[in-house]
């Protein structure tokens, strides 16, 4: 395979199938995870999320780089990561690997997803671009980082004893920053409503 077929245009370029990978992980992750009392299942899910996380970051790198970037990709990118996101919060408060008062953490991510795409469609009508801050990419990578943790959870207390606690509190540290960015993309759309 030359570089340019893999560099090809449009629905089947590199980046797009990176997404469309990272939305079949989806249901791959959220299916392991309803028996996480198996550590090959924790382990298995930890390697398809974390190949999925990954892709994350490839995309929109990749897209750039090689001149690629497309409405369908601007537009499956951020729902696969929300998909990705949200799923294995449900699934991980559904097993309780996420319990008392940490839910609250998981709340306030889910709660700031989908304000940001609420606000994102809105600002999108006005033709208005909300670019993504630093903060925004420290906060996405505590979150995938967070779950990967969760998701390995007593099977990785094995190889890494404390990982649990890592977790959470990698995931309180991604809801402080959620709830930091939320704000700043708050105060952007509020200036448009304000503006009209």
């Amino acid at each position: 395979m030359t570089m340019t077929s893999l560099k090809r245009r449009g629905t089947w370029s590199l980046p797009n199938m990176l997404t469309y990978g990272r939305l079949v992980a989806v249901p791959v992750v959220v299916s392991l995870l309803f028996w996480p009392e198996l550590h090959w299942v924790r382990w298995t899910a930890l390697g398809v999320f974390a190949a999925a996380a990954i892709t994350d970051f490839l995309d929109g790198y990749l897209a750039r780089a090689w001149e690629q970037q497309s409405s369908l990709g601007r537009m499956l990118d951020p729902i696969a990561d929300k998909l990705l996101v949200a799923s294995c919060l449900l699934m991980l408060v559904g097993n309780k690997s996420i319990q008392s008062w940490d839910v609250w953490a998981a709340m306030v991510i889910l709660c700031r997803e989908m304000l940001v795409s609420g606000l994102r469609e809105y600002l999108a009508e006005l033709r208005v671009s909300v670019p993504v801050t630093r903060v925004a990419k420290y906060k996405t990578t505590a979150q995938l980082l967070a779950l990967g943790f969760l998701i390995a959870g007593p099977a990785g207390e094995i190889v890494l004893p404390g990982t649990q606690i890592i977790g959470l509190t990698l995931l309180w540290t991604a809801a402080i920053l959620t709830l930091y960015t939320g704000w700043d993309y708050m105060k952007s759309g509020l200036k448009h409503v304000s503006d009209e």
